[in-house]
């Protein structure tokens, strides 16, 4: 009896994550009937169900996770002239190094080996430098990540690695009038593409080739957040034209801009590796007062840690469907603060036409614009979200929902 109750809270955890958040498309997962007395061979059926759903789970996240690895490897063989792997894999921008606060030793460390100086940014609004080097021919990426670090340890180091739009498929669908929320004062931030028709903007500014230029990821973003009420946008357009956008230094340069301008809230949906000058700046920007949403990410829960989300006090989001499943393809990120409607939603394509949008990035611009609203209210504003937030899941926080559920109708139209 111990092992049959020990099997059904397992497979009862397990269940509480809805079908569509756990399996394949297909993959039913099985319904336990609930009956009286354990019938003979109870134990080994309940044994079998928690095996075959517990291999379904496995099987999803290799699936996302494999796609993962074919999407960066197709990125690096097709952009190979701009983009090369760090010291992890990661795609970076190709043959350049960032140091964060450099001292002279360490310039000179880097000298020594061959690196040139490309150019040093002072950045104000986040009281930080960052110096961009220059590998020489023959010098992989990879590689001089091991011999700087060899010369000089205690450097903050980074590659300046890509970060990716965190959204999936957007169809398009019929017109259908729009029932904004009420407007939000607070100004927020937006570091994404840049938005298309149809949205307003207090300014926008381009920080990679060929920026500003409009875009349907970063489109969606914005006419979602504006429709949940948060219209005093800034955005920074961090991709552009550029085969290596969305890279590490453009995202740090995108927040010192948004600091200055101030932005009290930014939402960033994009995800990519830990880096050590986007940590910085992330951290700068939070002591600031500034409020960083970011998503989970979409290559499941085997996939690596998402950031930005994962860096401390950043609101980590999840998406969840209609009927407040969790969308089986969410990532995770070291800590999950709410979810927010991610999928059988609708927003803005660049070129101004409604489309149903599908992925995690789709949740950040609402639980950023209920953020925007709390700010308003003064200090408590973490306390008004939390006591704003539906509870889904098991009682209290989870890593499923987080601390719930925040603007549970938005973008339904």
């Amino acid at each position: 009896m111990r092992r049959i109750l020990a099997l059904a809270s397992a497979l009862a955890a397990l269940l509480a994550v809805p079908a569509a958040a756990q399996l394949l498309p297909g993959v039913a997962v099985p319904q336990l009937p609930v009956v009286g007395p354990l019938a003979q061979g109870a134990e080994q059926t309940l044994d079998q169900t928690v095996n075959r759903s517990l291999q379904s789970v496995r099987q999803t996240a290799g699936v996302l996770l494999q796609a993962r690895t074919d999407r960066i490897a197709d990125l690096l063989r097709k952009r190979r002239k701009f983009v090369e792997p760090d010291a992890s894999g990661e795609p970076a921008v190709r043959g350049e190094l960032l140091l964060v606060d450099p001292g002279p030793g360490t310039l000179a460390a880097a000298r020594g080996l061959g690196l040139s100086d490309a150019t040093t940014e002072k950045l104000d609004a986040l009281d930080m430098t960052v110096v961009r080097l220059t590998l020489p021919r023959g010098l992989s990426l990879a590689e001089a990540q091991k011999q700087l670090l060899q010369q000089a340890p205690e450097t903050q180091i980074a590659p300046d690695n890509l970060n990716f739009q965190s959204g999936g498929t957007a169809v398009e669908t019929a017109a259908s009038a729009v029932a904004a929320a009420p407007a939000i004062a607070t100004r927020v931030g937006i570091i994404d593409g840049g938005p298309g028709k149809g949205i307003s903007t207090v300014a926008i500014r381009g920080f990679a080739r060929g920026a500003p230029a409009s875009s349907d990821h970063g489109s969606a973003v914005a006419s979602l957040l504006a429709g949940a009420g948060a219209r005093n946008l800034i955005v920074a357009d961090v991709y552009g034209a550029d085969p290596a956008g969305g890279n590490a230094l453009a995202i740090v340069r995108a927040l010192d801009w948004l600091a200055g301008a101030g932005a009290q809230v930014v939402s960033i949906s994009l995800v990519g590796p830990r880096n050590a000058a986007l940590a910085k700046a992330i951290d700068a920007v939070r002591k600031k007062g500034m409020v960083v949403v970011a998503p989970v990410g979409n290559d499941g829960p085997a996939a690596p840690p998402a950031y930005p989300a994962s860096y401390p006090g950043v609101l980590a989001v999840t998406a969840v469907d209609k009927h407040e499943r969790a969308l089986i393809e969410a990532g995770h990120a070291l800590h999950l603060d709410y979810a927010a409607p991610g999928a059988d939603i609708r927003a803005l394509n660049k070129a101004g036409k409604w489309v149903s949008v599908r992925g995690t990035s789709y949740a950040v611009p609402l639980v950023a614009a209920r953020a925007a609203a709390a700010v308003r209210r003064g200090s408590t504003w973490k306390l008004a979200l939390d006591d704003e937030a539906e509870d889904l899941g098991p009682r209290g926080p989870d890593a499923q929902y987080g601390r719930g559920l925040l603007c549970k109708a938005c973008g339904r139209r």
